[in-house]
């Protein structure tokens, strides 16, 4: 390998070294480390109370209200990662490196918005509340993914910049 050439192909990084640090130093991104893994386990929880009242026709209330819970902490978690988002990106939504998972998003909250009207009007059979709640669900696993992969992706671009750093520093190579 000649002393010009880059050992990794080149791409555009998730972050910004100055949104690296903005990242890094704001408390928001605690609170959506925090948040995140606290409404996976709140949707597992009331997945199976959905599913075990499909299946047994037992515990309606209980699922329905799982289901309010979910929503209130996808709320949370919206709201937060908006302001994340400012402090990052300098825009509360659509930001260029998160703009298709706040797409989805916007999915996401509308039918699990839906289900909140729908249960809080109380004229809605529990089979179609309960498919409502399914399909935000299913939403919701879509979105999670589009999250964890730009987790992925932002801690392999960490990666890449830490070598290409190392490797700098030892006079391996040069970026061109």
């Amino acid at each position: 390998m000649q002393a010009t050439e880059a050992p990794f192909t080149t791409q555009r990084a998730l972050y910004t070294p100055e949104q690296r640090a903005r990242r890094d130093a704001t408390r928001w991104t605690l609170v959506q480390g925090v948040l995140a893994p606290l409404q996976f386990l709140v949707f597992l929880v009331s997945l199976a109370l959905v599913l075990r009242y499909l299946a047994s026709g037992e515990g309606l209330f209980e699922a329905a209200v799982s289901v309010v819970v979910k929503t209130l902490v996808l709320y949370a978690i919206m709201l937060t990662g908006c302001i994340w988002e400012k402090v990052v990106f300098g825009r509360y939504l659509f930001a260029p490196a998160f703009f298709w998972e706040d797409v989805f998003s916007m999915l996401v909250l509308a039918l699990h918005t839906a289900y909140l009207v729908l249960w809080w009007r109380g004229e809605t059979a529990p089979g179609v509340l309960m498919a409502v709640a399914l399909a935000a669900y299913a939403t919701y696993v879509v979105n999670a993914a589009q999250f964890l992969l730009k987790l992925r992706a932002a801690r392999r671009d960490e990666a890449l910049a830490a070598a290409t750093a190392a490797a700098a520093r030892e006079g391996s190579w040069t970026p061109a």
